[in-house]
């Protein structure tokens, strides 16, 4: 599988009216891409982000919120307003992944790309132990992190979670500025990790299939580690991997490095047969 540096030239060109979308992952919201947004927009590019439920602006309870379809509505419903002839660049960033996947199985006429940025990336989501070994983080190393939310009751499993304020830094933002770090910490939000973990998609023919992916690794990434970037793309593989020198967030650590490989990934892989790819 190649492997192109984030520091290789880009293989063509695309055009400015492309449309990226983007999908932030647990807790956070469409604000974490604040920065890959201006660059986008300043470049030329169209680009939406997307609040989930119970995320950035959406008014929903991550408690409130039971299964995966609920809690992903928004990107689908976003995904059934695009004019039939229009096609989206869409970018998941970790849980995002999931979010992402789902509208490949349901729109892949209207999806030029899909991006994994650390991302989740299960065909058809959380059905075994191995997906939810792969696919789920383990932050036990850190201790007890999570804030826990118990909307069925305290003898019931959590239906919410968030990372300790006093701990975010440390396991999600290390290698990112303070000023990102701590406006993050400002505005993470509970994740509906009940929602989020029922995540299953019907094999509906190979629609999915029909969408080309690329990956994108992130070196120290303490949330989604290596290994477990490894075994999905190894499960799954895409079109391309591509790889950062960041921390789990690299809209904030590595924001120019990462805008340039979303524009490399579109105007290269975009263009390319999805079966037979020219060689690097």
């Amino acid at each position: 599988m190649p492997l192109i540096e984030e520091s290789a030239d880009p293989r063509g060109t695309i055009p400015l009216n492309q449309h990226f979308v983007l999908v932030h992952g647990i807790s956070g919201g469409s604000w974490c891409w604040y920065k890959i947004k201006c660059l986008m927009e300043n470049s030329g590019y169209k680009v939406s982000c997307i609040d989930l439920k119970s995320a950035g602006i959406d008014q929903s309870d991550a408690d409130s919120l039971l299964s995966f379809d609920d809690y992903n509505q928004p990107l689908m419903d976003f995904m059934s307003s695009l004019p039939e002839n229009e096609k989206v660049i869409l970018v998941g960033h970790s849980a995002g992944g999931l979010s992402i996947t789902q509208a490949c199985h349901k729109f892949a006429k209207k999806i030029h790309l899909a991006v994994y940025v650390a991302a989740t990336m299960l065909k058809l989501g959380y059905w075994t132990d191995e997906d939810l070994k792969d696919g789920v983080p383990d932050l036990s190393e850190f201790g007890d992190v999570y804030q826990l939310g118990f909307g069925l009751g305290q003898d019931k499993p959590p239906t919410s979670a968030l990372v300790k304020k006093e701990l975010q830094r440390k396991i999600i933002y290390p290698l990112s500025p303070h000023e990102d770090s701590t406006l993050a910490s400002m505005l993470l939000r509970p994740g509906p990790i009940l929602a989020l973990t029922s995540a299953r998609f019907t094999k509906d023919g190979d629609e999915v299939e029909k969408v080309p992916r690329v990956y994108i690794r992130t070196r120290h990434d303490s949330v989604v580690k290596a290994e477990q970037q490894e075994a999905m793309i190894k499960r799954w593989p895409p079109l391309s991997v591509y790889e950062l020198d960041s921390d789990h967030s690299p809209f904030f650590s590595t924001p120019f490095l990462l805008f340039g490989l979303l524009v490399k990934a579109a105007a290269f892989d975009v263009g390319c047969n999805y079966v037979e790819r020219p060689p690097c």
